[in-house]
């Protein structure tokens, strides 16, 4: 019981240690024996829970982007208004953020596993059943020429483009966003969302 429970700490130990490395330096940058310090665990340790750095970070961004994910998809389907949705959206993604800034300057600053690297199909199957559950929410609103037919990867940029921008002048020091600019963020994504 207690080899267990010390398997499930060290993975643990080595998850929460490369998010305060990925998030401080960059995966690039970071080493494995800076992640081996970071977490305070043995070599072996390290290798009975994961095979590279990326495998660490593979397996660390499919967590943060399910978590991601799941925060935004809860969000969005509590409001059947599609401007209510698009606006709550906006703020709910800079809430985010702001509640968890090293998950999310992972999310906006490093490239996603790749399909064949550790963590690509996770992140490919969960990012294939969010956009599903996106769709199914936008799909009615289109219907009702409410909200225009955007093709997924411009519907990211312009719903969440400028608050991804806000948040990396946010998490460099340059700026803190007020309530005031995330409601023009909200009100901007609308306008550029909704029909004309």
């Amino acid at each position: 019981m207690k080899n267990a429970k010390s398997g499930r700490d060290g993975r643990a130990r080595i998850i929460e240690g490369a998010l305060r490395r990925f998030s401080q330096s960059g995966v690039s940058a970071t080493t494995l024996a800076s992640l081996r310090q970071e977490s305070g665990v043995s070599v072996g340790s390290f290798y009975h829970h994961f095979t590279s750095k990326e495998h660490v970070f593979g397996v660390l961004y499919a967590e943060i982007l399910d978590m991601y994910q799941d925060a935004f998809v809860r969000e969005l389907v509590r409001h059947e208004d599609a401007r209510a949705g698009i606006e709550a959206i906006v703020a709910m993604h800079m809430a985010w953020c702001g509640e968890h800034p090293e998950r999310a300057r992972l999310l906006i600053s490093e490239r996603p596993p790749r399909r064949n690297e550790p963590g690509g199909p996770e992140v490919a199957e969960s990012r294939r059943e969010f956009f599903r559950q996106v769709a199914d929410w936008w799909r009615p609103h289109m219907k009702d020429d409410v909200l225009r037919p955007v093709p997924a990867t411009m519907c990211y940029v312009l719903w969440l483009g400028p608050a991804q921008e806000m948040c990396r002048l946010w998490f460099s020091g340059a700026h803190q966003p007020t309530e005031e600019e995330i409601r023009e963020l909200g009100e901007a994504a609308w306008n550029s969302l909704k029909m004309p």
